[in-house]
């Protein structure tokens, strides 16, 4: 019986050392991930470079093997170019977020004609051609939208309501669909919709004039926290006090901070986190280091942020 139980930790030794040699093989598996991105020219993409350049550092370190190449793009033109780019540095998987992915279509097709997988962020062509990637990872834009419309409804049922769209690309289609959807059959009101192109500056224009065109104002509905900010200085540069608060989203820090604070203007936020091409890098490494199924759609929540659950979303050391 000794010699049996002897033979048996004998076997189980070997087969542990065993284990451990394969996931040390796994982990120095040398694989390239190349991750294209926009260029930090507003505050939700300098959240994303932010944490591009974050889990790039954690995955190479989890993964001696692994070699993360993460690049910036101004335009689509420039990033057609970075995706050319990449691929000459022989790259087994790519992470893209478009700046805009109706121009990048065929770029993004000829990535993946070279049986390179490739990981889809954010934002989709506006045909949902499901063939230029293997794995989609995205927050919920229909839903950022009809958060904002069910709490407007709910809160200020006869609102009347300016909305400041982000640029003509298919998210933005998307969220303001579901915005429409969720005031449906109610006795909101929309005074005007126009493209503030997700930046501080241009909202605050576009909130100039509808300061000047409207006498009366209720809410305002902006699709990001960035275009918020601009919103608010027009108002308060206005000495406007008939808008009772502006409805925003992503979860910026700023904003999230002006719920805690329970702030009358900022009453709440819609959850649309930079922090997903994170996730995205570290399902594609998934793909090649724990060999598990990822490709298909992985859609976060759009979580309404509170004053009751603002401080699980404030990341104070956060860029964005």
């Amino acid at each position: 019986m000794r010699r049996l139980l002897m033979g048996m930790a004998v076997a189980m030794t070997a087969l542990m050392g065993t284990a451990l040699m394969g996931t040390a093989h796994a982990a120095d598996k040398k694989v390239t991930i190349g991750v294209s991105i926009p260029a930090a020219d507003h505050g939700w993409t300098a959240g994303v470079v932010y944490h591009a350049n974050r889990v790039a550092k954690l995955l190479m370190a989890e993964h001696p093997g692994l070699n993360v190449i993460v690049k910036t793009s101004p335009d689509a033109a420039s990033q057609a170019n970075a995706l050319e780019d990449l691929t000459t540095q022989g790259i087994n998987a790519l992470v893209i977020l478009p700046s805009n992915p109706d121009p990048l279509v065929n770029a993004i097709k000829q990535v993946k004609s070279k049986n390179i997988f490739v990981t889809l962020v954010d934002r989709a062509p506006s045909n949902n051609d499901n063939s230029v990637r293997d794995l989609y990872v995205a927050g919920n834009n229909p839903a950022l939208g009809a958060v904002a419309g069910e709490y407007i409804k709910k809160h200020t049922p006869d609102a009347q309501v300016v909305v400041i769209r982000g640029l003509p690309i298919p998210i933005d289609q998307q969220r303001q669909d579901g915005f429409d959807n969720a005031i449906k059959g109610s006795n909101v009101k929309v005074l005007e919709k126009q493209f503030g192109n997700w930046n501080r500056d241009d909202a605050f224009k576009v909130m100039q004039d509808y300061l000047t065109k409207y006498p009366k104002i209720d809410v305002v509905w902006c699709q990001d926290d960035d275009m918020a900010v601009g919103v608010l200085q027009a108002i308060q540069q206005a000495k406007r006090t008939d808008i009772q608060y502006v409805i925003a989203g992503a979860g910026s820090k700023d904003m999230v901070k002006k719920v805690m604070d329970g702030d009358k203007l900022i009453p709440v936020d819609v959850l649309y986190p930079p922090a997903m091409i994170g996730t995205a890098m570290e399902l594609t490494a998934a793909n090649f280091y724990d060999q598990v199924p990822v490709r298909g759609t992985y859609i976060m929540d759009a979580t309404l942020i509170t004053k009751e659950n603002a401080k699980e979303f404030y990341f104070p050391d956060s860029p964005f």
